[in-house]
């Protein structure tokens, strides 16, 4: 996340640090990319410094950040007003006519990228590339749950409050007969935090910690 908590204003810069994790600064010179033309050049030399050195570039796991990246790349906003703006974005353009897939390669994200950026050279719609991108990440969600073995799976965190993801998931995992759970009184996002931590400090309480 190069400019740290700025990346997620801004998602021209998790497309920035996504496409340099995975391609290295060669990016910093693919204009015809529009997170890297939002960049001058000096912003651009600064940017991929403080990434190589790691000064204010934390890595992150974030989804949501892995998705504004992707918005960015096809053109939904380089700044958000708000944070998963972008994310939103990107989930309310995909084409329900296209069901096809990025390839999904587990914890390398540079396949699915590679092909994202070749859609978007080739001038693809953002309805399509968005279809593809969250029917990669369905693809990637059914495959972790695979490799696990275990035959429930929760569906947990901020990226499940997009509709489009949770419902595929729950389509595909349950047509590979696994048992999903949801969110129903909690939201899945942040908002859930603070009641785990009242479960938490209320388990403790009562066992006398």
């Amino acid at each position: 996340l190069p400019g740290g908590e700025a990346a997620v204003r801004e998602p021209r810069r998790s497309a920035l640090g996504l496409l340099v994790a995975a391609f290295g600064e060669q990016v910093l010179s693919w204009d015809d990319l529009l997170p890297i033309r939002a960049f001058d050049s000096t912003e651009r030399t600064v940017l991929a410094g403080a990434m190589a050195r790691g000064t204010n570039s934390p890595w992150t796991t974030s989804a949501g950040r892995l998705f504004d990246g992707v918005a960015a790349l096809v053109g939904l906003g380089e700044r958000s007003a708000f944070e998963g703006q972008t994310a939103m974005a990107l989930e309310f353009a995909v084409d329900p006519a296209v069901r096809d897939a990025y390839p999904f390669g587990g914890s390398d994200w540079g396949p699915l990228l590679a092909a994202v950026v070749e859609d978007v050279r080739h001038g693809l719609p953002p309805g399509t590339i968005a279809a593809r991108f969250h029917n990669a990440f369905v693809a990637g969600i059914v495959g972790v749950a695979k490799e696990v073995g275990c035959a429930t799976v929760a569906l947990s965190g901020g990226c499940f409050q997009n509709r489009v993801l949770t419902e595929r998931a729950v389509a595909a995992l349950t047509a590979s007969r696994f048992t999903v759970l949801l969110h129903r009184q909690v939201p899945p996002n942040d908002g859930g935090i603070a009641l785990g931590q009242l479960a938490v400090a209320a388990a403790r309480l009562g066992s006398g910690r």
